[in-house]
This record gives structure tokens, sequence and C-alpha cells, in this order.
């Protein structure tokens, strides 16, 4: 938990006592604070797709009364934010990075980065020996993979429905690939286009003419990561044709998938990008935040770095005082 200026914050988790949920975007693992009939900090961008692919009834918190609280792009995915704090009580700036990556996504907005006493930022990849290639490197390798697989039947890429799978239809699209999407993919994607966001690719459910065409031939498909292989199998009996596989996730530098290609197309920070966001910051102290943090501090630490694993920041206020011309007025917890 954050304490800052007498509020409690919770950071992409479920937390008791917390007078503010912030959730830094809208996968699954990240929305547990959006449960029924509660207020978030987030985008707009996540409030929607947190009702709407995760059909949760949630309403956002209007934080903009609170001049020490902002949001900024996090580069991950489509509204992801990061969440910057003035502490008023030190003087000094937190930014919570959330998922966050600093190479320029097709599909989301390019990160922010600010200056800052105190960063507490994701630890997805923590070690030094996970690096990612460039974007345009792996982006041609995907464009060259598609093409050529679906010259010889069916390409085939699993991927996650919400932010990877956008980003694979923009690579695609730019060579001229129209992949056809499952419906999970196609509900995430029509809100993509509804703020602006072009999307070509035509939805396997649907029996438009053109959608049938598509099928009819060979052709690229996009589908969730853990239906890859079931669905190969029976679009291979389906069709008659040969069906290429593919995963497209940061992950694929790390391990081995049963398929017959594997792309490392990351929308999270390696340790590199981790070193390059603290540097632009200028933090003084760095809290590392997830299910690698306690390795990504001491990675930090090695390289001289004020690291540690996050436990919270700043002290529980148990009263706000606030004053007013009619006197002084206390309550134990102001409504937000």
């Amino acid at each position: 938990m954050l304490y800052v200026n007498g509020y409690a914050v919770s950071l992409d988790r479920r937390e008791h006592g917390a007078d503010i949920d912030f959730v830094s975007h809208g996968h699954s693992d990240h929305i547990a604070a959006a449960r029924k009939g509660s207020r978030i900090l987030a985008s707009s961008e996540t409030v929607q797709l947190v009702k709407r692919v995760h059909k949760r009834n949630i309403e956002p918190y209007e934080h903009r009364r609170h001049g020490w609280l902002k949001l900024l792009n996090a580069g991950h995915i489509f509204g992801s934010r990061q969440l910057c704090m003035d502490d008023y009580s030190t003087g000094r700036r937190i930014v919570y990075t959330g998922d966050y990556q600093m190479q320029s996504a097709r599909a989301a907005e390019p990160i922010e980065v600010v200056e800052a006493d105190s960063v507490v930022i994701d630890s997805t990849y923590p070690h030094p020996r996970i690096r990612f290639e460039r974007r345009a490197e792996v982006e041609s390798a995907i464009q060259r993979w598609a093409a050529c697989a679906e010259s010889n039947g069916i390409a085939l890429l699993g991927a996650y429905a919400l932010g990877k799978s956008q980003e694979l239809i923009a690579i695609l699209n730019e060579v001229g690939i129209r992949p056809v999407v499952s419906r999970k993919i196609n509900a995430v994607n029509e809100i993509y286009t509804e703020h602006g966001i072009k999307l070509e690719y035509a939805s396997a459910y649907k029996r438009e003419p053109d959608h049938e065409e598509a099928l009819g031939r060979n052709f690229v498909g996009i589908v969730e990561s853990n239906k890859l292989m079931d669905l190969a199998w029976r679009l291979g009996r389906a069709h008659g044709k040969r069906v290429h596989t593919a995963v497209a996730t940061g992950f694929a530098n790390a391990f081995k998938f049963p398929t017959e290609a594997q792309f490392a197309l990351s929308d999270h920070a390696d340790f590199r990008q981790a070193v390059d966001y603290i540097d632009a910051t200028g933090a003084d102290a760095v809290y590392t935040y997830g299910k690698g943090a306690r390795e990504l501090a001491e990675n930090l630490a090695r390289l001289g770095y004020n690291a540690t694993q996050f436990d919270g920041i700043g002290q529980p206020q148990q009263s706000r005082t606030c004053s007013y011309a009619a006197g002084m007025v206390s309550d134990s917890k102001l409504s937000l």
C-alpha cells in the first residue's frame, strides 16, 4: 500500500483499507480491485475494457480534484497508465509504473517519463540475461513468417486477446494481411476501433460474405494462446490443410513453446529498459513490484541503484483534519 497525503492507495491489487484503488490497465491479473459496484482510479479506456471485456460493473474514481494525482501513459497496452503522486508532506514525487515498456507500440500510446524521486516499477523481466530485440526486427520476422505460412496453408498465431492481438493485427495490416480473429479478440477490437485505432480484420464467427471468403482459402488467424493448439488441430481437420502455428510473447526469450515458431514480441520492459527508465526519471529510490521483485532489486543493486523490494511507502494516517472558515472539522475517513 502507498500512503500519500493522508490517503491509502492500492496498486493493481485489492487491499483492505484502501481509500483509492488504482488499476493500471485492463489485463485480468491487474483488476482485482475492480469488483462489483466499486470505483477505480484508471483511464477511461481501462474502465471501458473492464466493463465490457471482463463484465464488471464498476465506475471511475474522479481523481482530477486531487492536484497531487496524475495519470501518465505507460506504453504497455491501450489505456495503460502510470500513477504519479506528489507527496506534500515529504516534497517527494512517487511514480508507480504498473506494466510498462520503453519501446513504442502500434496500438498503445507511447510511455510518458517524468522526473521523480521514488519509482515503484514492474518486475516481470528481472534478469539482465533477458534482452528483447529491436521491435522493428521482431515485427519484420512476424510478417515474413505469416506470409510464408499462409502461402502453404493456414497460419495461426497465439496471443493475449487484449493488447498483444491488436498489436499483431496492426503489424500484419502493414503488409496487406487481414487476419481472421476469434470472438473474444473481436470484442476487444471493437473497443479499440471505437477510439480511433484502425484495425483491419475479419471475425471468424460472423457470417458475412468477406469473412466466408477469407475462411474458404488460405488465411492468417489470431486466437488466444490457451486455445492455439486445440484450434490448430480442429482447423486442420475441417479445412484439410496444413496449419502452421506460432506464439507472440516476451516469454519466447525464456521458454520453448510447442509451436513451429515463436516471436519475442513483448509489451513489457526488459532489464535494460528498466535501467533506462530509472535513469530517465532521476529517481534516488527504486522499489520493485510484482513476482520478480526480489530478483530485480538484487540485480539493480549490483549496478549501484538504491533498489529494494516494495513493502509499502509512507505510514497510515488515522484521521484527516480539514480547515474550514467555520472552524476545524475532523473525520476518521472522509468520503471520497
